[in-house]
């Protein structure tokens, strides 16, 4: 970091950018992705943040105390030009292209790109840079390490499909946040040989004999009553409803996750 108080990038696609600094504090936050506005507030900067979408649901208070200016992937440009933020957090994979790129000839934004556990704690510890907060983010993200640290690695990988869709039937594959934690946890991902979050057949996923089917709770609402349509599929493996929000939130929600994923593995 350089003297001034922040240094914002905005990366492209291909992670080439441009840098654009400041003399002053970021003062009104507008949020782009959920659990970056969740670490915002656990960084104190509750007062600070003007703007979020309407995924942002924690803490519970943050769309009553910003304007909700949208989806991830659907901004409303008017509503964020009337907030005049001073910075914008969005992320490479939650928004898109297009949009963070109009709001970035006239705002500061900084993009974050994550696919595992260190770059969600690289994250944690420059947002916390960006906002006059490094003390607080540097401690979270300590705080994060030891308990992924004391998460102890479990042989053998147990053969595991996890689901984040239905209809079409869509997986966590390789070069994604929650294969990475699934690693962590003693779960080896039968779909690592494909990419990102592919769409795949019953009988794909019967080909890879899964001993465990996990079931998100997000972004599709996997409940108990799909439970019998996956066990049909797969008559031999484990099928089980899994928080989402534990396995995909890359913010100050990984303070619970490695304690999860331990009780989740445990349990098998």
């Amino acid at each position: 970091m350089s003297n001034p108080f922040y240094q914002l990038v905005y990366h492209t696609a291909t992670q080439s950018g441009k840098s654009v600094e400041s003399e002053k504090s970021a003062v009104r936050i507008v949020s782009l992705v959920p659990s970056q506005t969740e670490l915002l507030f656990d960084l104190g900067l509750g007062e600070r943040v003007v703007g979020v979408t309407k995924f942002c649901i924690h803490p519970a208070e943050a769309r009553q105390r910003a304007v909700v200016v949208g989806g991830t992937k659907s901004f409303d440009f008017e509503k964020i030009a009337a907030l005049q933020p001073d910075l914008i957090l969005g992320n490479k994979e939650e928004n898109y292209r297009e949009g963070i790129e109009q709001l970035a000839t006239s705002y500061p934004v900084w993009i974050s790109d994550i696919a595992t556990l260190p770059d969600a704690l690289v994250m944690i510890r420059q947002v916390g840079q960006l906002t006059g907060t490094a003390d607080r983010a540097n401690a979270l993200a300590a705080e994060i390490a030891q308990s992924f640290a004391s998460l102890a690695a479990v042989r053998p990988l147990l053969p595991t499909a996890y689901f984040i869709w239905r209809k079409p039937y869509m997986v966590a594959a390789t070069d994604t946040f929650i294969n990475d934690l699934l690693g962590r946890a003693g779960f080896a991902n039968v779909f690592a040989n494909q990419t990102r979050y592919p769409e795949i057949t019953p009988a794909q996923l019967a080909a890879t004999q899964p001993q465990q089917i996990l079931l998100s709770s997000e972004p599709y609402p996997f409940r108990e009553k799909h439970l019998e349509e996956f066990r049909a599929l797969c008559p031999t493996a484990t099928v089980r409803l899994v928080d989402g929000e534990l396995f995909s939130w890359y913010g100050s929600r990984l303070r619970h996750s490695a304690a999860y994923l331990r009780q989740l593995r445990d349990s098998c």
